[in-house]
């Protein structure tokens, strides 16, 4: 199969979001998020946990831990996230998967944030609702 090749049956996999959706499905995930994360957090007690969330900017502290910043990038049509653990990351939105992607990884922003949660947290199983 031909790179050439290849690249046409990628593009035609994860067609390109216009910016209404992106803006409409990076919204959904980021409400999500912090709904989950809130609750989170109102449930457990857990020292130095905080959620804040303002203009597309989620900011989760987790005290000695560190803090991630995951971000709306409209520009890009991407989210963004920086964690205490494993670095800066990007994702898209693949509608084939219907889920948030790294492109280096192929991780779902959901299968980042649940591993690396589920190990900084001493709590049972996460059930992170976004892809």
């Amino acid at each position: 199969m031909s790179v050439q090749f290849t690249r046409q049956l990628l593009r035609q996999a994860s067609r390109a979001i216009t910016e209404h959706e992106y803006n409409k499905l990076a919204d959904a995930t980021m409400d999500d998020l912090v709904t989950y994360l809130e609750d989170l957090g109102d449930s457990m007690e857990i020292d130095d946990f905080d959620v804040e969330y303002s203009q597309g900017v989620l900011t989760l502290s987790l005290g000695s831990v560190g803090t991630y910043v995951i971000n709306k990038q409209p520009p890009n049509r991407q989210i963004w996230i920086s964690s205490p653990i494993s670095g800066p990351e990007r994702f898209d939105y693949q509608t084939d998967r219907d889920a948030w992607i790294c492109r280096k990884t192929s991780d779902t922003l959901g299968e980042l944030l649940q591993r690396e949660l589920q190990k900084a947290l001493p709590l049972g199983n996460l059930n992170i609702p976004i892809n």
